[in-house]
C-alpha cells in the first residue's frame, strides 16, 4: 500500500498515511467529543481531527504512538488538515524511526566538529577556551547536543536542530564581531553563543516525540542551562571572575526582554549582539520552513504563520550578473537599425 507523506498532502484528496502522534487532545464540540491531533513524519507535521462518533472508538490516544490513518485532506487557515475516518495503532518495534523523525540536513557530528574548530580558532584566551571545550566534551552534554531539537515547533524543530541553530548563531556573532571589531569582544561572545541554548537539551524531551519536560515547563531553558553549567563554573578556578560574570550575563539576557523570558535585559555590547543574532537566526529558520515548498525562483505566499502573526511572501530573486548580461544583450539586439 502506498502511504502519503505530510509534504504531499493536498486539499480534497483521500489518503492513507503512517504518522507519529506528537500531541493528542480529547476535546468537546456541540456534536460530542473529538480528538485534536498533531501528526508527524520525516517530511513535516499536520493537524488532524477525529470527529464524533468515530472519536468515541478511542479512549487513550497519546503522544508517541504510531498510527496508520485513512481520511480526507481539508484546508484550514490555508494549511492542510486531515479529517481522519479510520485509524489503526501500529506496533512501535516494527517502525523505522527515520521515517517519522525530521532531522537536520547535516550530520550532527559534522556540525559539532565545525563548532569545536571555530572555538579553537577564535577563542585565544586559554582558560576561556578550555572552559567551553570542557563543557562540550562532557559525555552527557555531548550526547544530548547531538540529538536535541532547537525548539518544539517554532524553529529548528528537528533532530540536530539545536546544534544547527547554535553553530549558525556562533557564525553570525563572529561576523558581527568582525564588523564591530574595535567594540565587541569576540572571545566572550563566542563562548556565550556556544552555550546560550544549552538548557534546551533538557527543556525538551523524548527521543520519539518532542515535548516539554516537567523541568522545561517549570524552569525554562535559560534557568536549566545555568544549572547545567553551575558545576563547570565552580571548577573554573583559572578563569577570571570578571569574565565569568560577563559570560553569565550574556547567557541570561539572550532573550532580550523580560516579557520574552529573559531574567535580565542585555547590558553589554556582546549581550546585544547575541540577542539579535539568536533572534535573527530563529526568525529566518521559521521563514525558511514556511516557504520550503514554494517553487524555486517563483513568487509564492505561505499559509498564515501563527508565531510570526503574518503571511510570508517569496519574491523573485534579483538576476545574477550572467542573467543581467544576457538580458542586456537582448536589449542591444532590439536596438539594431532595421534593414532598408
Amino acid at each position: 500500500m502506498n502511504h502519503t507523506s505530510v509534504k504531499d498532502l493536498a486539499a480534497g484528496a483521500q489518503i492513507t498515511g503512517r504518522f507519529l502522534i506528537i500531541e493528542a487532545k480529547l476535546l468537546t464540540a456541540r456534536n460530542g467529543p473529538y480528538w485534536s491531533l498533531t501528526l508527524q513524519d520525516a517530511t513535516g507535521r499536520v493537524e488532524a481531527k477525529i470527529w464524533s462518533p468515530a472519536s468515541q472508538q478511542f479512549s487513550d490516544l497519546a503522544s508517541g504512538q504510531f498510527i496508520e490513518a485513512f481520511g480526507a485532506v481539508e484546508s484550514f487557515r490555508d494549511q492542510p488538515q486531515l479529517n481522519i475516518q479510520r485509524l489503526d495503532l501500529l506496533a512501535p518495534e516494527a517502525m523505522d524511526l527515520a521515517s517519522f523523525l525530521p532531522a537536520s540536513s547535516r550530520p550532527a557530528e559534522d556540525m559539532l566538529a565545525d563548532l569545536l574548530e571555530l572555538i579553537r580558532e577564535r577563542i585565544e584566551h586559554k582558560p576561556l577556551r578550555q572552559f567551553v571545550l570542557r563543557v562540550l566534551r562532557d559525555p552527557e552534554i555531548r550526547e544530548r547536543l547531538l540529538r536535541a531539537p532547537g525548539a518544539k515547533t517554532v524553529h529548528h524543530a528537528y533532530l540536530g536542530g539545536l546544534l544547527e541553530h547554535t553553530l549558525s548563531v556562533c557564525r553570525l556573532c563572529m561576523a558581527m564581531a568582525d564588523h564591530y571589531k574595535d567594540e565587541v569582544d569576540s572571545q566572550i561572545l563566542l563562548a556565550a553563543a556556544t552555550l546560550h541554548d544549552l538548557g534546551k537539551a533538557w527543556e525538551l524531551g523524548g527521543v520519539v516525540a518532542t515535548d516539554y519536560t516537567d523541568e522545561g515547563r517549570l524552569l525554562g531553558h535559560i534557568t536549566i542551562g545555568m544549572e547545567v553549567l553551575a558545576p563547570f563554573f565552580s571548577k573554573a578556578k583559572n578563569l577570571e571572575p570578571d569574565l565569568l560574570l560577563h559570560l553569565k550575563h550574556i547567557i541570561l539576557s539572550h532573550h532580550g526582554e523580560l516579557e520574552f523570558g529573559s531574567p535580565r535585559r542585555p547590558k553589554t555590547r556582546e549581550a546585544f549582539v547575541l540577542h539579535y543574532a539568536d533572534n535573527l537566526d530563529a526568525k529566518l529558520a521559521t521563514v525558511r520552513t514556511a516557504l520550503q515548498d514554494a517553487p524555486e525562483n517563483e513568487t509564492a505566499w505561505s499559509g498564515y504563520q501563527r508565531f510570526l502573526d503574518r503571511y510570508l511572501y517569496q519574491p523573485k530573486p534579483t538576476p545574477t550578473s550572467s542573467q543581467a548580461e544576457k538580458h542586456e544583450k537582448g536589449d542591444d539586439q532590439c536596438l539594431l537599425p532595421l534593414k532598408a
